[in-house]
């Protein structure tokens, strides 16, 4: 009776630790239960993320932002009359000052860039100087069609405006030849707020009262990250030359035809007025031409080949995916080799899949991530199934079982690769995992008591 009773005994506890069913959903809560730290890592990316970008902008800062080159345009004070009624109901007129823009009939620009990379302890940032030599013309001042009066125009306060996005960058002083006269630029201290920074000259016009006039200039700049430019004349050219191999164009207007190697790149944008977003000249008080966010400027970003904390994030969003594909692999292993694996075993093979991000993360600030990847895989690979061999007493279920986790991190590293086609690919892998889980289901006898098939 007494070895009845210990037999009884132990049949319980073994069936209730092989259910097969029980045995599912543990699974299943460690699995959700992993969410958890894995949210902690993503968090972790983006801080990082957040500290590459402070750093960046420190860089910029001393050295200079990203560059918007505006302009030319030509600015006329042009005296008005406005109509004001009293409470009696009578008009009386006042003299009012508002201002004519006129925009450059031809605006050639040529930008020669040379970008260098500037380190920040394992930060890096795309720093640039730049050569801008601009020239064109400006037309005849249309005065019938915008029933403007050329005696009410002021002369001899006319303005030659362009803009800098960040004046900190400027390395000379630019002097702009207009005409047969040359001026040197000054910052615009005046309620004028058509760029964000205005330089401007003041030529007197009074003399010939033309505004079809010639113009050239140089600018010698530096800024960082981005090249850009503003679609100001009515036939706009643009080229852009640097050696930097890795170029992304900007904006709304795409160049034609970019030829872009491994020593460098070359793009020239040839713009129409039809696709500008400003007349050719208009009469307002006070314009601001450029907004944020706004679609008027194009250019070329100076992007870093690589970019170790997007991969990661992206890397970091499959782990759950990852997590739940071993460990239903590992319990198809266990049934089919009939060696019962603990549940805290399962805890501990998650934990190393969780840390196998951090090292993904602290490898790929400092080696890259495609290194840090193949650093990261194979330790966490190794060390799982020298785990899974102790485990199960047998060497040949872990091997096997490594080259599945191996596959695994090898498709999540295509799909990372991959930019259009990373949908196709994903969802047909998933779906070869899935018939393939389902072809080793078959192979289980499910009818066997759980002690059966746990031991």
């Amino acid at each position: 009776m007494k070895i009845e009773l210990t037999t009884e005994n132990n049949e319980r506890p073994n069936r209730l630790g092989g259910s097969v069913l029980i045995k599912l959903a543990l699974i299943g809560v460690l699995t959700l239960l992993l969410l958890i730290p894995s949210s902690w890592i993503q968090d972790l990316i983006l801080e990082r993320q957040l500290r590459q970008d402070e750093v960046i902008a420190e860089i910029s800062d001393k050295w200079s932002g990203s560059q918007l080159v505006e302009g030319p345009i030509m600015v006329l004070p042009y005296k008005t009359m406005v109509g004001q009624k009293d409470t009696t109901g009578k008009t009386t007129y006042k003299e009012s000052l508002t201002n004519i823009y006129l925009m450059p009939e031809n605006l050639d620009i040529l930008s020669k860039v040379d970008p260098e990379v500037r380190h920040r302890g394992i930060f890096d940032a795309v720093v640039y100087n730049t050569k801008i030599a601009v020239k064109g013309s400006f037309g005849v001042l249309e005065l019938k069609k915008s029933g403007i009066n050329p005696d009410l125009i002021q002369w001899d306060k006319a303005k030659l405006v362009i803009g800098l996005s960040d004046l900190k960058g400027l390395k000379n002083t630019p002097a702009i030849k207009l005409g047969d006269s040359v001026y040197h630029v000054e910052p615009d201290f005046t309620s004028l707020h058509l760029f964000s920074n205005n330089l401007i000259i003041l030529p007197d016009l009074s003399a010939g009262r033309n505004t079809a006039l010639n113009f050239s200039f140089d600018l010698d700049l530096r800024g960082s990250s981005e090249l850009n430019f503003m679609h100001i004349g009515k036939a706009t050219s643009v080229k852009v030359e640097g050696a930097w191999n890795d170029p992304s164009f900007t904006g709304r207007y795409l160049p034609e035809q970019p030829e872009i190697s491994k020593d460098g790149f070359s793009a020239t944008w040839k713009m129409p007025y039809f696709n500008r977003p400003f007349p050719q000249q208009w009469v307002e008080e006070n314009t601001i031409l450029h907004k944020p966010n706004t679609e008027d400027a194009f250019g070329v970003k100076f992007i870093l080949p690589v970019d170790q904390y997007q991969k990661t994030m992206r890397s970091a969003k499959y782990a759950i995916l990852i997590i739940l594909l071993t460990f239903i692999s590992l319990f198809f292993t266990e049934l089919l080799n009939k060696r019962k694996v603990h549940l805290l075993q399962y805890v501990l093979i998650g934990a190393a899949m969780t840390i196998y991000y951090t090292l993904l993360l602290s490898f790929s600030e400092q080696v890259g991530f495609t290194i840090a990847y193949l650093i990261a895989s194979v330790a966490t690979v190794a060390l799982i199934g020298i785990f899974i061999a102790s485990l199960l007493k047998n060497r040949k279920p872990a091997i096997v079982f490594s080259g599945i986790l191996s596959i695994f991190y090898s498709f999540i590293f295509v799909i990372i690769q991959l930019q259009d086609l990373a949908l196709l690919v994903g969802s047909v892998g998933l779906f070869i995992t899935v018939a393939a889980m389902m072809y080793l289901s078959a192979k289980i006898d499910w009818n066997k008591k759980g002690d059966e098939t746990a031991e």
